[in-house]
């Protein structure tokens, strides 16, 4: 698990289409189907176009 602080850009939606709350994320991981997943909390999460995250990313590899 790569756990690092994270921020989205504006009017960024989640897998299913709806937006996604501006606020401070921790980035999880990168799915092998291409998605990030990123949660505030333990209780929510999304799985989002890693595009739309403000970060570097680079060397995280899909798990």
């Amino acid at each position: 698990m790569n756990l690092q602080p994270v921020s989205i850009k504006p009017e960024t939606r989640n897998h299913k289409g709806s937006f996604v709350q501006n606020a401070d994320y921790t980035f999880v991981e990168l799915d092998k189907s291409g998605w990030a997943l990123i949660c505030i909390d333990d209780a929510v999460c999304h799985y989002v176009d890693p595009d739309n995250i403000i970060a570097d990313l680079e060397g995280v590899k899909a798990v």
